[in-house]
């Protein structure tokens, strides 16, 4: 038995320590778009039909506030409940970054009581996304990344350069 576990360790290809670290990365990157776009610009700039910059990054929010919480804890906010559906979103950049670092803290306290063993685990995402433990994490971070695409097309648009994506 033990020496199963240590091949499973040994195949392993990244520790959930590290998988935090990843995720904190892009966390931060992220910060840094929302400290560089213009205030003014937050919650009516649009371009092709994308939501307002504020809609993108409020789902980022809910997505990892109640997300990091229902995979440590099986507890799921539900999805009509979150602040980019209902649409109680912050009103200034600076509520916007701190509810950022807050659930950055959230996630530093939640993430670490998710057992390795239960990566694998089948979870229901606020009460109506199937998945893996993993793959509904990798689906928030998946989707930070696409959302910050969309920012950085937003950036560019009203040229100003957005922060180099590899400086996570």
């Amino acid at each position: 038995m033990e020496t199963t576990q240590m091949t499973e360790k040994l195949n392993q290809v990244m520790t959930s320590e590290q998988l935090l670290a990843h995720w904190q990365g892009h966390r931060a990157l992220t910060r840094r778009v929302i400290e560089a776009f213009p205030e003014d610009k937050m919650f009516d700039y649009s371009i092709g039909g994308m939501r307002p910059f504020v809609g993108l990054m409020v789902e980022l929010i809910d997505l990892a506030d109640g997300g990091v919480e229902g995979l440590a804890t099986g507890n799921w906010k539900p999805s009509e409940e979150m602040a980019h559906v209902t649409g109680n979103v912050p009103q200034s950049k600076e509520e916007l970054l701190s509810k950022w670092d807050e659930v950055t803290e959230k996630i530093n306290l939640f993430f670490p009581q998710i057992a390795e063993d239960r990566f694998q685990e089948h979870v229901l995402a606020f009460g109506q996304y199937e998945g893996t433990v993993s793959s509904t994490l990798f689906y928030f971070i998946d989707n930070e990344i696409h959302h910050r695409g969309q920012a950085y097309v937003y950036l560019r648009s009203l040229g100003i350069n957005p922060p180099f994506f590899w400086e996570r």
